[in-house]
């Protein structure tokens, strides 16, 4: 079809038009333009190059794609045009076509620096960090006043975790582009994971006043006021983000955790159903930890974090797979890979376990990618393990790299999905046999982790296919303790602790995030019944604090016969248990650690349980120190049992005196023993991986024996 002059210069007319339009971001207007242009001129590259990125800023990547395709089959050698489907095969998540596109226009045109940037881009998602590094260097080389360049290379360098030079690049995006609200928010990212938090917010805020429709910088900002602690700050910025993008990704769960926090209740079922019913349809809604303390749903739970994996931590190709299988002489390795090996609960349970290893059998290795530390217990940690490497300032597939290098055989993942995890060191694979242990009280949904340490109480039989993981089942239960824990020795007031100088002292000193409306309902019922009895909570914070006197109150409670306990001492902490009678515990997270904390303090734990492995850890540490008569499974039960103990002092104490001579004598505190069990778990899983078998179900045989004590009464 030969075109008349007359359509050349209507075709060349509305083309300028739409470059115009283009310029000045008036895409819709560009888009007709273009295509006004196409009927006059339909062959026509330069038209269908600028109509296919017009299309890709309207974010219409499927129409895109096809004027791309229609331009390769007129001219296969325009540089443009294979740039653009890199750019449509990058937005639609197929980023291995993306980067053959994009090699592809670089082979017809090496210096284009664009295409360098966009490859660094993709080869970041593809965790090919080093090069994505190169090719942002080879951008900037080319192109040195580019701004996107060093914001993209700040990106990089911050999965790298160097988060000083991604900084340093984010300034530099910013001389260039001072109304750069990306690298506004970018920066605060940087600054925040240097724990610079006010300055983060800061530039969270430039971001937003660049850009007021910045979701992400309202997602970022309401992360850095959680960790500063201005939870009702944090809220209205959630709220903000919420308000502009109901559906992004995880806030909404994110958001109601934070009210959780702080025992902020309102509409807080029908904000639940609206969770549940998101994560039942496959929907990104919250973060698979958010989710225990809110539901009790063992099936939604996997799913969540199956929902979470796929949209977060991929399994990733890039070291490939282990190939060769290591020999069944010589110890096993065993890697321990936690943020937590300092001053921590996650270390206050291990340490013995640590230094009970048997050395003959095994070789332990830490990985700390927390905070830098030379406290008590990181001293402790350090000289229980044969290496102790510090790995928070190299990437994921680094450390997964080391851990191959030294021939980790088993990888155990202390952290699971909780604050300040590295699963993706995980997804890359650190191990033949990587392990989910006592961190996360659930299911990580993903292919990479072959097996989760627990017990039958945490994880009955009939709902092992709530786990993607082979069940590794030990007796007793599946927590560790430590038996060296220290309690000290000094002596409250009850008046210093703020508690009345006669009255029942129920307790709970659980995180406030797990006290939810129906277990608040139970207690104050419990209270009601029990004439001047007090509870004494955690406070974990002032607003959460305030909420739940006003909650009472509420439901015909004096608000001062709720106490709050402030932090303290470790050691202190455990000697002022002395001074309750009864801990009651929370549904459907139960107490977890406190429960340790309580039956080591010699303080009888309350529980009632539910379906999931969050709400059935007392439990089984009651079944491991011979507790059976104090755990329920129905809330009446669970009250009526609370109203009785409190009740009758005889049958309190009788409940004292079993847990006393329980204490040193059952397996819950029997470190030694409880050593070998998880010992016989790794070589049985060991065993397996040699003899070329996948992962399967492991059942540990009980080793424990009961002990006659000879110390003396613990006073």
């Amino acid at each position: 079809m030969v075109s008349s002059e007359s359509d050349f210069e209507k075709a060349k007319e509305l083309f300028l038009l739409g470059l115009n339009a283009f310029e000045n971001e008036n895409y819709r207007d560009a888009e007709q333009f273009f295509l006004g242009s196409l009927k006059f001129i339909p062959a026509r590259i330069s038209t269908l190059t600028n109509l296919a990125a017009t299309l890709i800023k309207l974010k219409k990547y499927q129409t895109a794609q096809e004027y791309c395709l229609s331009a390769i089959e007129l001219d296969p050698t325009n540089p443009e045009a294979w740039m653009n489907l890199g750019i449509v095969c990058h937005h639609l998540k197929r980023y291995s076509e993306a980067l053959a596109n994009y090699d592809k226009a670089l082979a017809l045109k090496p210096d284009n620096a664009e295409a360098h940037n966009n490859r660094g881009i993709v080869l970041k998602e593809l965790r090919r960090l080093h090069e994505a590094l190169a090719n942002c260097e080879k951008a900037l080389a080319l192109k040195p006043d580019y701004a996107e360049a060093y914001n993209n290379r700040g990106v990089v360098l911050k999965e790298l975790r160097r988060p000083d030079e991604a900084l340093t690049n984010y300034e530099k995006a910013l001389a260039l582009r001072p109304d750069y609200a990306e690298a506004y928010n970018n920066r605060g990212t940087a600054l925040k994971d240097l724990r610079l938090l006010d300055d983060a917010l800061a530039s969270y805020d430039k971001a937003i006043a660049l850009k007021p429709d910045y979701v992400e910088a309202y997602n970022n900002r309401g992360n850095a006021l959680v960790d500063l602690k201005r939870l009702d700050e944090a809220l209205s910025t959630y709220d903000k983000a919420l308000e502009l993008k109901p559906d992004y990704e995880f806030l909404a769960g994110s958001r109601l955790h934070l009210r959780m926090k702080f025992c902020n209740w309102g509409n807080f079922s029908v904000e639940v159903d609206r969770l549940l019913k998101g994560v039942l349809e496959g929907k990104p809604v919250t973060q698979p930890f958010e989710l225990l303390g809110a539901a009790d749903s063992p099936e939604l739970h996997l799913k969540a974090s199956q929902i979470y994996a796929t949209y977060q931590l991929k399994r990733q190709e890039v070291l490939g797979p282990i190939t060769q299988p290591r020999s069944p002489d010589g110890k096993i390795r065993i890697g321990y890979y936690s943020a937590d090996f300092h001053n921590h609960a996650t270390a206050y349970l291990m340490a013995e376990l640590f230094e009970e290893h048997d050395p003959s059998r095994f070789e332990l290795y830490g990985f700390t990618f927390g905070p830098h530390s030379d406290d008590e217990m990181r001293q402790r940690l350090v000289a229980a393990f044969d290496y102790f490497f510090e790995v928070g300032d190299i990437s994921d597939c680094e450390v997964a790299k080391l851990s191959r290098e030294l021939g980790i055989d088993i990888a155990v993942d202390l952290k699971g999905y909780t604050q300040d995890s590295r699963t993706g060191i995980f997804a890359e694979r650190a191990a033949p046999i990587q392990v989910n242990y006592l961190g996360y009280p659930g299911t990580m949904g993903s292919g990479y982790f072959d097996y989760v340490i627990a017990d039958k109480t945490v994880i009955p039989m009939e709902r092992r296919a709530d786990f993607s993981e082979k069940v590794a089942y030990l007796p007793n239960s599946y927590q560790v303790n430590d038996s060296k824990r220290r309690i000290s020795d000094r002596q409250f007031s009850k008046h210093e602790l703020g508690l009345p100088d006669k009255g029942f002292v129920f307790c709970c000193f659980n995180n406030n995030f797990k006290i939810l409306p129906a277990t608040f309902d139970s207690w104050m019922r419990i209270l009601k019944a029990i004439d001047g009895s007090v509870l004494w909570l955690l406070e974990d914070n002032s607003i959460a604090a305030a909420n739940l006197r006003n909650e009472a109150g509420k439901r015909g409670v004096d608000s001062n016969r709720l106490i709050f306990a402030k932090r303290m001492p470790l050691d202190e902490h455990l000697a002022r248990h002395r001074y309750a009678d009864l801990f009651i515990d929370t549904l459907p997270y139960n107490a977890h650690t406190t429960t340790s904390d309580a039956l080591w303090a010699g303080l009888p734990v309350l529980t009632c349980t539910g379906k999931s492995f969050a709400s059935r850890v007392a439990a089984s540490l009651l079944n491991a120190i011979d507790l059976p008569d104090l755990i329920t499974h129905k809330q009446e039960e669970f009250e009526a049992k609370a109203i009785e103990l409190a009740t009758y002092p005889d049958k309190l104490e009788k409940v004292k005196s079993k847990l006393e001579l329980n204490r040193l004598t059952t397996p819950l505190f029997d470190t030694k023993t409880f050593t070998k069990h998880i010992e016989t778990a790794y070589l049985a899983m060991n065993d397996r991986y040699q003899a070329g078998l996948p992962p399967d179900v492991i059942e540990v045989p009980n080793f424990h024996v009961a002990k006659i004590r000879h110390d003396q009464p613990m006073s």
